[in-house]
């Protein structure tokens, strides 16, 4: 797969939502790799994915599983038989979850999806960890901290914010995975997210993969700020 690249995230409530957006894109060379997240596989099930799939779309599946390591285990066992991409747990769930989680979501011929894990998620900041969680390490050192922790599991790489993508590479490694939601254009609305940047800067500082929804879904010409980002983020 390559190693870096622009997701769409699909944030629709419905399949006609979804293929209706999709339409737009029948005439690119490109077919946009995108994120299937909670709202839209609870909604239409795993139906959704192999459609998306048929129509040669490669798939991030985004249900962020934090639970019990067996209940996890079990439940990656079940998202194995899908043809995605990558997938993801919360690194929160601990080393012992994650190994799980890899565990199950390997198939009998070895074979796997890309497993990821969130550190935190893009809409903390650093005071609401502090008083809510009742983390006192700063963000940046609590998402190295799970970020070795999701290297030692066993697992590809880590959702984070761009803005922490390059110290996570620095702490973990070159070929440790970053994938990162929080990105907007220059011109553009941070919306309900606070630890965000550009797709020029994000690949700057280290990002492998982007995550990006309504900045492209929202835009008045979808199909325009695809390219766009592809563009600031890829050089394409």
């Amino acid at each position: 797969m390559q190693q870096h690249d622009v997701i769409i995230a699909c944030d629709f409530k419905s399949a006609e939502d979804t293929f209706r957006f999709l339409d737009l894109f029948e005439e690119e060379a490109r077919k946009p790799f995108l994120k299937i997240g909670m709202e839209l596989y609870y909604a239409e099930g795993p139906a959704i994915v192999r459609e998306i799939k048929r129509r040669g779309h490669r798939i991030f599946l985004d249900l962020k599983l934090h639970d019990i390591p067996n209940t996890v285990r079990k439940a990656m066992a079940v998202l194995s038989r899908f043809d995605v991409d990558m997938c993801n747990v919360h690194a929160a769930g601990t080393i012992e979850m994650m190994r799980a989680a890899r565990e199950g979501l390997t198939r009998p011929d070895g074979t796997r999806p890309l497993l990821i894990a969130v550190t935190q998620l893009t809409s903390t900041s650093e005071e609401r960890m502090r008083r809510e969680l009742l983390i006192d390490a700063s963000i940046g050192e609590t998402i190295v901290q799970y970020a070795r922790n999701t290297r030692e599991a066993g697992l590809d790489g880590v959702v984070c914010s761009p803005l922490e993508a390059g110290m996570v590479h620095e702490a973990c490694g070159r070929e440790f995975l970053t994938v990162t939601p929080g990105v907007r254009f220059a011109d553009g609305d941070v919306a309900d997210q606070v630890r965000v940047t550009t797709p020029a800067r994000a690949r700057e500082i280290g990002s492998d993969f982007i995550v990006v929804g309504r900045p492209i879904t929202a835009a008045a010409d979808p199909v325009a700020a695809y390219r766009r980002c592809v563009r600031e983020f890829l050089g394409e």
